[in-house]
Formats: C-alpha cells, structure tokens, sequence
C-alpha cells in the first residue's frame, strides 16, 4: 500500500468531515475551527477555499441541491452560497449542538449532538434524525462526544463513534422507518490509542476509523477486529472518505491545532512529528461504499 500523500494544505485547523460526489468528481471537507468550506476536483487537480465564515461540523450533498450541514447552533439546509435555512435548533427539549453527520438511503439525515467538557461535567449529546420533509426526532441519547456516522453495505445497521468513551456503536437500522434499535460496542479502542474520529464504511463492510491523537487510520473487519492500520503523517488524523473515479482513494483529513484533552493517550508527545492541517489522499487497492446524499424535498 502506498504512503498517504498531501493533496492540498490550506492549513486546516481542524480538517473534518469529507465527502466525495462522484456525479462531479470533486472532494468537498469543511475545517470547522477555521470556518472553512473546501473543495478539491481531482481529474483537474483544482482545490479552492469555497466560503470563509461558516461553520460545518458535518454535512451531506441534497440530492435537489445545496448541502444539508449540521453545527453547534443547530441543522441547516444551506445552498453553498449565501442562503441558509434552520431545520432544528431544538428537539423535544433536546439541544441540537452538532458535531458529525451523514445521509442515509432514503435521503434522511443524521447528526449527532455533543457537549464533551474535558474540564467537568457536561450533559450527555443525542442522536437525531431528520427525514426528507424536515421533521426531526431524536434516535438515541446518552453519548459523550457524536462523531463518525457510517452505514453497512446493506443499510441494516448504521454506526456511530463516541469519541470519548473510545466506542465505535452498531444499531440495527429499519431502512423503512429511519428507525434505530439494538445499540451495541462494536470497536472499544484501547486507553494507549489514539481516540476513534470519522470514519467510513468500504464495499466489503469494513470500517476505516481516524485515530485523532494515534497518528493512523484503523480498518476494523464487521465484528470489529484490527484488519490493518494505515499509518499518517498527521498525528491530529480527524476523518476519512473514498473517492477517485473507482472509489479506491481514502482522502484523510487532520488538524494543524493541537486540543488538549483527557483523551490523550500515554506518552503522546504534541510537540514531536507533525501535528497536521493538510488533506492527505491514499490509494487502498480497496473499493469504497459511496456516501448518500440527503434528499430533504423542503430545501430547494
């Protein structure tokens, strides 16, 4: 396997939340500390800062147009220009303080909510979801930090990591209803690792999880044991998509700023290697599952 190799480097402080459209063959990420949305169209070799000042922890393409976005004021319908349109803020008494997020099937979207305060207590975050004509419910609670959302090759079960438990969860997912049941542990990743960020699921219903402190990308079978780890330069590895023309390029984003945190494993020194910031692209030899666009019928 190659070695992961820089694409693009606008100096994301926190490079997050990947996702690749095969109808253009472009890439889009967003560095949601910098409030940056970005895009890299590969066959042209074009990369480009689309929109300064806007916060994206998490998002997917609409189907009918624009992106559906998920921040720490809520869910959003935004047209990748100027117009931005408020799908929740709040759910059943249920703060939608967002970090990632991902479409399904059918065109819902799903987003995960997130008070994680490494220096006390802290109310625990939800899953949500909002079905294609904009009503949103919540799925699950009792998670400390929502990230990585993915889903098996079948859609019968959907996945979600708590980054601060260091889980990565499996449901069963009703295609049919949007509905969750069954929440288990697929991956516990050990205290001497580095912590589970975004993640994606490959056509043979592996899952690719970024090592936030841990320097590597992590391929776990579907009973979730270490198949492979694919090492980085970005110590801050943050999230992962498949893309290229055969979807076997792993595009990796990092963070160029360094978070302190409880979460640090033993012996991570942030001062040593580099800390990250670019967009790194590998190929796997390994064809990956594309990601779904949202097809929320409100929004256009």
């Amino acid at each position: 396997m190659q070695k992961p190799k820089i694409v693009v480097d606008f100096g994301n402080l926190n490079g997050e939340a990947p996702v690749w459209d095969p109808d253009t063959g472009t890439l889009y990420w967003t560095d949601c500390v910098g409030f940056k949305f970005c895009r890299f169209q590969p066959k042209s070799d074009k990369s480009e800062v689309l929109r300064t000042g806007i916060e994206v922890t998490g998002f997917a393409l609409n189907h009918h147009g624009g992106f559906v976005i998920a921040n720490t004021k809520g869910i959003w319908f935004w047209d990748g220009a100027e117009h931005m349109k408020l799908i929740a803020a709040e759910v059943d008494g249920a703060v939608c303080q967002m970090n990632d997020a991902a479409a399904d099937p059918v065109g819902r979207f799903l987003a995960g909510s997130c008070f994680y305060e490494p220096a006390g207590d802290y109310k625990l975050g939800c899953l949500f979801r909002v079905d294609i004509n904009g009503r949103v419910t919540v799925l699950d609670d009792g998670i400390r930090l929502a990230n990585g959302i993915g889903f098996s090759p079948d859609a019968k079960e959907v996945y979600l990591t708590d980054s601060a438990a260091r889980i990565i969860y499996r449901y069963d997912y009703d295609v049919r209803t949007g509905d969750v049941r069954n929440r288990s542990v697929l991956v516990r990743v050990p205290l001497d690792e580095g912590v589970p960020d975004g993640l994606a699921v490959d056509a043979e219903g592996f899952l690719w999880s970024a090592q936030w402190y841990g320097g590597c990308v992590v391929r776990y079978d579907p009973e979730g044991k270490v198949e492979r780890k694919v090492l980085t330069p970005a110590k801050q590895t943050s999230s992962v998509a498949f893309g290229g023309p055969d979807l076997n390029e792993l595009f990796i984003t990092s963070a160029a700023q360094h978070f302190p945190s409880p979460l640090v494993p033993p012996n991570y020194d942030p001062d040593s290697g580099c800390i990250g910031g670019p967009l790194y692209r590998v190929r796997v030899g390994i064809r990956g599952k594309p990601q779904f666009k949202a097809r929320l019928q409100f929004a256009t």
